[in-house]
């Protein structure tokens, strides 16, 4: 079976198991971008709680984020690891968008990919895995979203070594998949909830995995090799 058609195979598996996942959990664009930068090394649990607190004090807008202080901004993303560091981000990036996008990230979001990603990539505190979810789930334009989870399922079935880069893992999907919106959105969310459900990264679920047959299992082993830190996207 050739790359592209077991990788589609791959997700109507996926699809079929888990059903649409409709993602991101977000309600406005903005709320995705602020969602993806404070999902960095956390669970979404703590995302929402902190996104809650933003919004319980009125201060899910870039004008709030820009004048808040740091400390008031802080204690709200509390729950979100690192929340000193990330309130910096927060304040630094609505401070930019404020200062050089007339405070609108339509304006942001006007270029093509490739432009858009370098552009996002030159903010501090945005790594590729969140560059390309703003991309992908904010500004709605094609790009593969890959993360930890994508790196265990994939190696386990044999697409992927396990040391695999960022650009070898979204090149993997890139190089065989047309450029499908919705279907890059789902394709990524359902890698992300098969991996946070059922290929743990220690005793996967091996007994009710939807991908089972074009697994390359090694018993008990694959739980001690495969144990990359989960991504922190929501699930």
């Amino acid at each position: 079976m050739d790359t592209r058609t077991l990788l589609l195979e791959i997700y109507q598996r996926l699809l079929n198991s888990y059903g649409p996942r409709h993602w991101w959990p977000a309600e406005t664009i903005f709320e995705v971008v602020i969602g993806a930068i404070l999902t960095q090394n956390v669970a979404w649990k703590n995302v929402e709680t902190a996104i809650e607190n933003l919004k319980r004090e009125n201060r899910m807008s870039f004008e709030a984020l820009a004048s808040i202080s740091h400390q008031e901004l802080a204690d709200l993303i509390r729950s979100t690891r690192y929340y000193n560091q990330k309130a910096a981000r927060l304040q630094e990036f609505a401070r930019l968008i404020l200062v050089e996008y007339d405070g609108k990230l339509e304006n942001l979001f006007q270029p093509g990919v490739p432009e858009l990603r370098k552009r996002l990539l030159d903010i501090r505190g945005i790594g590729k895995e969140t560059a390309d979810s703003i991309i992908l789930y904010a500004a709605q334009k094609p790009i593969f979203v890959v993360d930890a989870y994508t790196r265990r399922t994939f190696s386990r079935i044999g697409l992927l070594p396990m040391d695999a880069t960022y650009e070898a893992m979204q090149d993997l999907f890139a190089n065989h998949l047309d450029e499908d919106l919705y279907m890059f959105q789902e394709y990524h969310a359902q890698i992300v909830g098969h991996g946070n459900r059922v290929c743990l990264a220690r005793r996967p679920r091996c007994f009710e995995c939807p991908l089972g047959e074009y697994c390359r299992k090694e018993g008990d082993l694959i739980g001690s090799l495969c144990c990359d830190e989960p991504s922190s996207l929501p699930d």
